[in-house]
């Protein structure tokens, strides 16, 4: 290989960018978020007892803020530290035990929806300039449905042994109160975006 090509391989710029103490400092912050709004009481649904808490908003808007990687790290650190058993689930419940309940597709699905929601979210800042809220909507609301609505359901199939009707029934109570904490994730993700776009809107394009 010739010197020109080493030192053009050498020099290749690359788009990967490392999380500085700032990032670090967001991702902490975010994490203590989504706890903060587990500590709120939820509202038992069904049978089941599966609660509705302000979680899910908490976690679509550190996707929305943060984007996929730091808002998968933020959530999975809320995970991460209620499995090791710090009472931040949803009515102060904490443990690997958890993974045993109705909630546990749930759990899981946090981190993952949050990624999405941010990769999505990403997406929509590079796109569009117009109708840029109703865009966000849209990505809440299909990492809501897809990802955190189809692992809860797959949760309740296994650990509480419902068929896949049953499961999805029991589910629907929780579409509605989604829908509406997405449409104020979008709004708060929005207001941030415009107060500091350095967080996520001059990263991305």
């Amino acid at each position: 290989m010739s010197q020109t090509n080493a030192a053009t391989v050498q020099h290749k710029p690359t788009t990967r960018q490392r999380w500085t103490a700032t990032d670090l400092g967001l991702i902490a912050v975010f994490a203590a978020l989504v706890a903060a709004s587990a500590i709120v009481p939820g509202i038992p649904v069904g049978a089941l007892g599966v609660p509705i808490t302000l979680v899910t908003l908490t976690v679509m808007l550190s996707g929305l803020v943060l984007g996929a990687g730091r808002g998968f790290a933020a959530v999975g650190l809320y995970v991460l530290l209620g499995l090791a058993g710090l009472p931040i689930f949803s009515g102060g419940r904490s443990g690997l035990g958890i993974l045993a309940t109705p909630s546990a597709g749930y759990i899981i699905a946090f981190p993952l929806a949050a990624a999405a929601t941010g990769y999505l979210a990403a997406i929509v800042i590079r796109r569009t300039v117009k109708s840029r809220a109703l865009w966000l909507f849209a990505a809440t609301m299909v990492s809501s449905i897809v990802i955190i609505h189809g692992l809860g359901v797959v949760g309740m199939m296994v650990n509480a042994k419902l068929d896949f009707a049953k499961a999805f029934l029991a589910d629907l109570p929780f579409v509605p109160g989604d829908i509406l904490k997405n449409v104020l994730a979008v709004i708060i993700a929005t207001a941030i975006h415009k107060a500091f776009p350095d967080v996520l809107v001059r990263r991305v394009k």
